[in-house]
């Protein structure tokens, strides 16, 4: 990480943010294993999901004993990780973002799976032009919208605004709020900060339910407040995300145009390594015949049986594992050629055989 810091020129006020997608080395206290795989059951998941979505100290506190009340074990496998790493209560808020998942990580891997066994110049490209059509098509959709947010950012805010009905909001002259519901759930919004103690805001960026009540409370009294769309970050504004789309990739020649290279060195192929552990089969599909041997499966056989009776000719089968030849007429009729070493087995092809064909 060091290293990657010294290459990105980070200091210490950059504003990088690392998904983890768990691998050994990123974090040198999480085990292996993932969770459910070692406690099991919907209820358990579910509690540490909560954990991770609460957005207060007291709240996570509050949820980390529930769930040392069903499974000390468990409990004791999550304080190891840092909190910092996957619980909302414990991030700084530089980076806004409502998501605890590693999606982008997943959608990254899956986009470039078709080039990441390539060599890297192939990798490359194949990732260039990937983002060359990937940015005409959001473009497309950018062109679509209309408003001040985003899609995913208007949609956001309606669910917010629909929940914030449900709360009132007491003002006491000094740009801060008491905002309250009717299940005892109580916060404090400063309006001239930008800030709620419940710490949604801080974190995501969007004006939490409770901020926007007060929003909506202020405009109430006769104070000039604007809209709630103009409270929510810039990142969110479909300015930004044009603004993001803005730049294109061009396009290059081919291979056969590019200048050469005056590096001394030549660049070597890795050394193949064997994998460790049993090679993974080539399977094939269910209606795909095997093309590596010269014996046919039952299902087959039975086919080219069938259509050798239908089109009314003659056909020589010689089935492997015994020395026996199957010879059938144009009256669809067999007899057996040579003698079969199990014969157990030769009875039950004989008696396939005269079911197919109704000789």
């Amino acid at each position: 990480m060091e290293l990657l810091g010294e290459d990105l020129e980070s200091g210490a006020n950059s504003n990088f943010t690392f998904i983890s997608d768990r691998q050994k080395g990123i974090i040198s206290t999480v085990a292996k294993e993932n969770l459910k795989k070692q406690w099991k059951g919907k209820e358990l998941s579910d509690l540490v999901w909560e954990c991770g979505r609460e957005t207060t100290l007291n709240h996570f506190k509050y949820a980390m004993d529930e769930l040392k009340k069903m499974n000390d074990e468990a409990h004791a496998w999550m304080c190891k990780i840092p909190a910092e790493t996957w619980s909302k209560s414990h991030f700084s808020g530089r980076a806004h973002t409502d998501c605890l998942l590693n999606n982008l990580c997943e959608v990254f891997n899956a986009k470039i799976e078709e080039g990441r066994d390539k060599p890297i110049i192939t990798c490359l490209e194949f990732i260039r032009e990937y983002l060359m059509k990937r940015l005409c098509v959001v473009q497309k959709e950018i062109d679509k919208c209309q408003g001040e947010l985003s899609t995913t950012a208007t949609i956001i805010l309606e669910e917010i605004k629909t929940q914030a009905a449900m709360y009132v909001a007491k003002y006491n002259r000094a740009g801060k709020y008491q905002v309250a519901s009717t299940w005892q759930d109580q916060y404090v919004v400063n309006l001239n900060e930008r800030s709620c103690s419940c710490r949604f805001w801080e974190i995501t960026g969007f004006p939490c339910t409770h901020a926007v009540s007060a929003i909506w409370n202020k405009n109430e009294n006769g104070e000039d407040a604007p809209n709630v769309e103009d409270w929510i970050h810039p990142c969110y504004k479909l300015s930004t995300w044009r603004a993001m789309y803005l730049n294109k990739i061009d396009p290059i020649n081919g291979r056969s145009m590019w200048p050469k290279s005056d590096c001394p060195f030549t660049l070597t192929p890795p050394k193949h390594h064997t994998q460790v552990g049993r090679p993974k089969k080539k399977r094939r599909g269910f209606d795909e015949p095997n093309s590596q041997t010269t014996k046919l499966s039952r299902k087959f056989f039975l086919q080219s049986l069938v259509q050798s009776v239908i089109t009314g000719g003659t056909i020589l089968e010689h089935v492997k594992g015994g020395e026996a030849l199957v010879k059938l007429d144009q009256r669809g009729r067999h007899r057996e050629k040579g003698r079969h070493r199990q014969r157990g087995r030769h009875k039950e092809r004989e008696r396939v055989f005269c079911n197919v064909c109704m000789g």
